[in-house]
């Protein structure tokens, strides 16, 4: 599949922006019991601390945000991790051997970003939704964090050591 600088790069920083969105969003999820906010959510071990999030948010009147903090993190995902994949596609058509294990990382990276994260976030808003916290889905979010952040880091970085190579590569050739 031939991918074009444009459409992924289009659909990369549209991403770097929603994520952007996403953590000013999470700003006021950050209240007393909360100190991490979302991320505290994320991290919950059990359905219990959960609810004692959950009961801080709806106690400092920004359960609501909470929602849409969660609904908009869903939206970042899909962008940032199709334009990671979309990435490591464009990369991989440019022929070079040394992107190649760049297009790799970032296909596999991306496509590892969107199924931990999306698990992750489906798994905090059925229990916000819900307003109970569930031991499994609990688990389950929080054993997906590290996978998601690692994956997050090495798809950036991927793809801005892929710029940075094509961009040398330019200046030698031209």
């Amino acid at each position: 599949m031939r991918v074009s600088r444009r459409l992924f790069l289009a659909w990369w920083i549209s991403g770097l922006i929603a994520f952007a969105i996403v953590i000013a969003m999470s700003a006021p999820l950050m209240v007393e019991g909360v100190p991490g906010g979302i991320t505290d959510h994320q991290a919950a071990p059990d359905g219990a601390r959960v609810d004692a999030i959950q009961t801080a948010w709806d106690k400092a009147g920004v359960l609501e945000w909470a929602r849409w903090s969660m609904i908009a993190d869903l939206v970042f995902i899909g962008i940032y991790g199709v334009g990671s994949v979309l990435g490591g596609l464009y990369f991989r058509s440019a022929g070079r051997r040394a992107l190649g294990a760049i297009s790799l990382l970032a296909i596999t990276a991306g496509t590892i970003f969107l199924i931990t994260d999306y698990t992750e976030t489906i798994a905090q808003l059925v229990q916000l939704v819900s307003m109970r916290g569930d031991d499994a889905l609990a688990s389950i979010a929080s054993a997906c964090r590290p996978l998601k952040v690692a994956s997050w880091v090495v798809t950036f970085v991927a793809i801005v050591a892929g710029l940075a190579f094509e961009a040398i590569s330019k200046r030698r050739s031209g």
